[in-house]
């Protein structure tokens, strides 16, 4: 049982700690690859969402809470490291420049990829995580109202914004 699992690394259990770390793993660096976009950033976050957990989970109440805890933790090592990343100016290459220009139907797929990337990079955390929880995990609307402690329909409102948002982004973003 999962309760019982983090009970006992909440007593300091390095076992069962590490238990949860193995369950829990592919899905955390899941959704900071996709609120990062980098797997270098994405596989640093995730391991300051662990850090974190271990020095904090002592103070965890609400154990059946765990999950949802647990992704607040991954979003706000993703903030973090997006706040660091501010600083550093990256260099992108357009679409298509790193290749000849063969097949116009292979760079076009990856001017679209690139766009949407753009355009997703220019949600909020809470946007990424909400629609890679729906739509990359297959967490239904009830899982996800359940774990945020929210009502179903606010849920699909904040998805619905979302969805919004990301394609209005992606029509700056292509225009």
């Amino acid at each position: 049982m999962d309760g019982e699992l983090v009970e006992r690394a909440r007593a300091g259990d390095a076992d069962a700690f590490d238990q949860l770390v193995r369950e829990r793993l592919d899905a955390v660096y899941r959704l900071a690859l996709g609120i990062l976009g980098e797997a270098a950033d994405a596989r640093d976050a995730t391991q300051e969402t662990f850090v974190t957990v271990w020095q904090k989970l002592p103070t965890l109440r609400e154990i059946d809470r765990f999950d949802a805890w647990l992704d607040r933790i991954t979003v706000n090592a993703c903030r973090m490291s997006l706040r660091k990343r501010r600083g550093v100016r990256e260099l992108r290459m357009t679409p298509g420049a790193d290749f000849p220009v063969t097949d116009r139907s292979a760079v076009h797929a990856k001017a679209k990829s690139f766009a949407f990337d753009t355009a997703f990079d220019r949600l909020t955390v809470e946007q990424r995580a909400l629609l890679l929880d729906h739509h990359l995990d297959g967490r239904s609307v009830d899982e996800i109202a359940a774990r945020l402690r929210i009502p179903p329909g606010t849920v699909k409102s904040r998805l619905f914004a979302a969805r919004r948002a990301l394609e209005s982004t992606l029509e700056d973003v292509e225009s």
